[in-house]
């Protein structure tokens, strides 16, 4: 284990109160910054330097993050015009399609007449087929609406849903030309036509945009997720291969210093600084800057200096999960070096050493962003780290040299990283229980003489903690899933299960099937192909065997529902074509009856199917019905509904009247549609009905027998 010196005590010591500091500021603003301004001067004045040092770095940070708030606030509460608008603007972040960017305006077009506009930063919703690309100016034709809220951590101020997007020009200079085209080279080499590819992507620039969600769970589940947050050995790889393209350029330490700087700069535009870019790269440069100058900086010192620098520079960062697990990884790594000692084989033990001692580090932060953590992650991290390492080489020499041969060779050694983490994603997470029981266990266990009564201990407490099988409910019941803006419904009657719907998010579904204790699914019913509706299936068969799909026969399904078609047909499901017309399907004691479609509507929501669920009480679920649909449905009174379309306004007001029973089911999420809508409420209210909505209780459960 190597502890830091002093030095790099101090380092540390500035780099948390920096810390402290930027959360005081963007909690209580400049308050903490004036009263950290006068005691600095008051232990200043009574000779107490190092304490007065510490408190002058408080007050920065505090400035720091004051600041940051000020700008988050500006930025959520500046105007915005609303309504269609053409746009000029800077790209701030990268979007696609499936990714919202962010833009800067610059001006906007009034009758093609450019009228300057510093405007704050938007969110923008593209269309199929166009990108943002970060450092471009573009010009942007949408629907502008004002809505704070942030893309990916940065606050805006608004979103635009474009039309068209045309890009003017490179806006940021020579630094984003070489990064972009450097980014450029790695997706038109590895493109992440698979996930194994767009894995590889990741192991080179943090790029993870065309993993699949499932496959980024699981990565996270496994503890293998800071391979793709690019790190220190990365930024090492990257300064290497620069400063070989750039040696004769680089004779004298200051003049390679000076290339090194660039280097990681334009490494940093590549990975778009994230969090973990930056604080690697910052810790680059401060040691580059040592050698430089004859000042012996180790990591201890590069790290608490890296951390500081960067949350004076940006006291968001104090906040971002992203940062603070990079901060703790590397402190634990520091601490590991060296622990392996000099047993045999030497790589795993030093790689089994530094994934214990990074995760022990992040524990913490882990438990309270996402209340548990993998058991084995070091065991996983033991197989994939090897492979990681190579399949980034044969990467890199694969941008350099475009021959496909490598590209086939580091995507099929990322293929067996991602199986290890959808392997390991399986394995048992502990919670705050079971990580205090590791813990009580470790401090106990120095007294020898109790090491095996407490081992003993601890495992039958972890085996109860983590291995535990889920509590089923004894009879028929109905659960609505929070899945935010969507509708997912589980049905389970004597260890049958049925899916209505599964929300737009497939590792949101995946989470809430496993708290379930969820394996195979009897029946998946497809209302409609909303995204909402049926983006969380994405994937599912991989997951779970289905014995039988129903799709709606007249609705256009969309890419994601025949995608899901052609998945079934491949891995032998049979697919089903529903109406109101089709046979009933039994589930233990429940009937599932599809009452809807009626006929074809020349909308998709009216061609929704329609089931009805019952054992000893009934419940209608509507998928996204509106006024058409329902009024021709049958004269039915449900014990619960849920209600149609979130609460859309589309919903005929006399329907709902009569047909909501004693409680009311609304699936609704964060949404800029107004669901559910204040009508809708209304009448609800006035019906007498329970009303629960899942953005408010979660998960819904409803006893049917």
């Amino acid at each position: 284990m190597r502890a830091p010196g002093a030095a790099g005590r101090w380092a540390l010591a500035a780099a948390a109160t920096v810390w402290v500091g930027t959360l005081g500021g963007l909690r209580f603003g400049a308050v903490v910054a004036v009263v950290g301004a006068a005691l600095a001067l008051a232990a200043w004045s009574g000779r107490h330097r190092a304490i007065a040092v510490l408190l002058a770095l408080l007050c920065a940070g505090a400035i720091s993050g004051s600041s940051a708030a000020v700008r988050t606030q500006s930025t959520w509460s500046a105007p915005i015009p609303e309504g269609p608008i053409s746009l000029i603007a800077l790209v701030v972040e990268d979007g696609t399609p499936e990714r919202p960017g962010v833009v800067r305006p610059e001006a906007v077009l009034v009758n093609e007449e450019v009228v300057r506009w510093r405007g704050p930063d938007l969110g923008v919703d593209l269309p199929p087929g166009a990108v943002l690309v970060a450092g471009d100016q573009v010009r942007i034709d949408g629907i502008a609406r004002a809505r704070a809220g942030r893309v990916r951590g940065d606050p805006i101020a608004g979103r635009i849903a474009a039309r068209d997007v045309e890009r003017i020009g490179g806006g940021r200079g020579p630094l984003f030309a070489v990064g972009n085209a450097v980014r450029g080279r790695v997706a038109s080499v590895i493109p992440g036509a698979s996930p194994g590819e767009a894995l590889v992507s990741g192991f080179l620039i943090g790029d993870t945009s065309h993993v699949p969600p499932r496959d980024l769970d699981a990565l996270r589940r496994s503890g293998l997720t800071h391979f793709v947050a690019v790190s220190g050995s990365n930024v090492a790889l990257f300064l290497a291969g620069w400063w070989l393209l750039t040696s004769p350029l680089g004779r004298g330490s200051r003049r390679r210093f000076a290339i090194g700087l660039v280097g990681l700069a334009v490494f940093v535009v590549v990975t778009r600084w994230e969090a973990s870019v930056l604080r690697a790269a910052t810790m680059a440069g401060l040691i580059l800057g040592g050698a430089a100058t004859g000042i012996a900086v180790d990591g201890w010192m590069a790290l608490g200096g890296a951390a500081g620098v960067l949350l004076l520079a940006s006291g968001n960062l104090a906040l971002d999960v992203g940062f603070q697990l990079s901060v703790a990884a590397t402190a634990g790594i520091l601490v590991g070096a060296g622990a392996a000692g000099t047993r045999r084989p030497r790589w795993a033990w030093t790689v089994l050493a530094a994934a214990v001692s990074a995760q022990i580090a992040v524990v913490p932060i882990l438990l309270w962003h996402f209340g548990s953590i993998p058991l084995l992650s070091p065991v996983a991290n033991l197989l994939a780290a090897p492979l990681v390492t190579v399949a980034t080489i044969v990467g890199g020499l694969a941008v350099v040299t475009g021959w496909a041969v490598l590209v086939t060779v580091s995507s099929g050694l990322a293929g067996v990283v991602l199986a290890i983490a959808r392997l390991a994603a399986a394995w048992p997470q502990l919670g705050t229980v079971a990580v205090l029981v590791v813990s009580a266990t470790g401090i106990v266990a120095i007294n020898r003489r109790l090491r095996p009564v407490v081992a003993v201990a601890a495992a039958l407490v972890l085996a109860v903690v983590t291995l535990a099988p889920v509590i089923l409910p004894s009879g028929p019941t109905a659960t609505v899933f929070d899945v935010g803006q969507g509708d997912a419904i589980l049905l389970r009657s004597q260890g049958r299960v049925a899916l209505v719907d599964g929300g737009q998010d497939p590792v949101v579904l995946a989470d809430r099937l496993r708290s379930h204790g969820v394996g195979r699914i009897d029946l998946l019913v497809v209302t409609h192909g909303d995204a909402d509706h049926a983006g969380g299936l994405d994937g599912i068969l991989a997951d779970h065997g289905v014995g039988r799909l129903w799709v709606p026969r007249y609705a256009d399904l969309g890419e994601l529902v025949g995608r899901l078609v052609d998945d079934a047909a491949t891995a032998g499901v049979q697919v089903e074509w529903i109406d109101a017309g089709s046979p009933l399907y039994r589930l233990g004691a429940i009937t599932i009856e599809p009452i809807g479609p009626q006929r074809r509507y020349a909308g998709d929501n009216n061609g929704s199917i329609v089931v009805w669920v019952e054992a000893d009480r009934s419940m209608l679920l509507g998928g996204d019905i509106e006024a058409i649909a329902q009024i021709e449905l049958p004269a039915i009174r449900p014990d619960f509904l849920l209600v149609p379309h979130h609460g859309s306004g589309s919903t005929d007001a006399q329907w709902l009247a009569d047909t909501v029973g004693k409680t009311a089911v609304l699936s609704v999420g964060e949404n800029r549609y107004g669901h559910p809508s204040p009508e809708i409420m209304t009448i609800l209210e006035h019906s007498g009905a329970e009303v629960l909505v899942t953005a408010e209780q979660g998960d819904v459960t409803i006893e049917l027998d």
